[in-house]
């Protein structure tokens, strides 16, 4: 198993983020290597974060202004190639089947649940570790 997993969070909300970084945790789940969390609150800093490589997984809010994280998946699933997996947080429910067209990989809907958020992180890092990226 790899020592680290980089995870990029997406929002403009840095309450957002750390409630992402809070429900994460250091280790999502005992069978997925600890997490370095890299934060982006524009969609600039996201293209360029995944341009240099390194990033096993995005987390992206879909509550973001001016650029919402749905966009933000659709285009990068569009233009990264070997895009991370993405798990994308909604404001409801109902909005599941956007995250269905932006390509998103998982979705859990804010406020966040600490456990479905980890459980959902941790197995889009089984994902992409068992796919050898």
């Amino acid at each position: 198993m790899q020592a680290t997993a980089t995870v990029l969070v997406y929002s403009d909300n840095a309450n957002t983020r750390e409630q992402v970084r809070l429900a994460a945790g250091r280790r999502p789940a005992a069978d997925v290597p600890q997490l370095e969390i890299l934060e982006c609150a524009t969609q600039p800093a996201v293209i360029e974060a995944l341009d240099q490589g390194g990033i096993d997984i995005c987390v992206l809010d879909g509550e973001t202004a001016p650029v919402g994280g749905m966009g933000v998946c659709r285009q990068i699933k569009d233009e990264i190639f070997h895009c991370p997996p993405v798990l994308l947080l909604i404001g409801r429910p109902q909005d599941a089947w956007l995250a269905t067209w932006s390509r998103a990989d998982a979705v859990v809907t804010h406020p966040l649940d600490p456990v479905a958020f980890a459980d959902a992180l941790a197995a889009l890092l089984r994902t992409r570790l068992l796919a050898g990226a």
